[in-house]
Parts: C-alpha cells; sequence; structure tokens
C-alpha cells in the first residue's frame, strides 16, 4: 500500500516545496520548481524514501504527482 506520507515527503524533498502545498496540483514544467534537474533530485527521493529503484521508462513517464502515485503503487507491496 502506498504510503501517501512518504511520497510527499520525497516531492518536499526533491523539489524543495513548503508546507502546505497542494500536491494533487503538481505538473512537471508547469510548477515552477520542478524543472528537469529538480526532476532528477526528485527521483532519487523517491527512490530512497522507498527502498526501490525506478525503470527509464517510469522516470520519464512521471509527469506529475498523480503519475507518481501510479508508479510507486506497483512498487509497493499490497
Amino acid at each position: 500500500m502506498l504510503e501517501e506520507s512518504k511520497l510527499q515527503k520525497a516531492f518536499q524533498t526533491g523539489l524543495g516545496l513548503s508546507e502546505g502545498i497542494d500536491f494533487a496540483a503538481l505538473e512537471f514544467s508547469k510548477t515552477p520548481q520542478w524543472d528537469s534537474i529538480a526532476h532528477m533530485r526528485l527521483i532519487a527521493a523517491i527512490e530512497e524514501e522507498f527502498k526501490i529503484r525506478l525503470t527509464i521508462q517510469d522516470i520519464l513517464g512521471m509527469s506529475s504527482y498523480s503519475v507518481a502515485q501510479e508508479i510507486v503503487q506497483r512498487y509497493t507491496p499490497s
């Protein structure tokens, strides 16, 4: 089961976000903090937080918070 708080922590760490952010509204290149360099920091934060290794397809396809939820869910035991 996906631990939402862990994913939110990874997004805060990777993108340098403050508290009280609307995570559901986060999208790559539409969120000022989420550029290509921040994307790689985000990937590293997610991999570290969940102790997983994402595939290249996952990394390239992670375009929003909701997509990140779907991707991480596949790696998280039910």
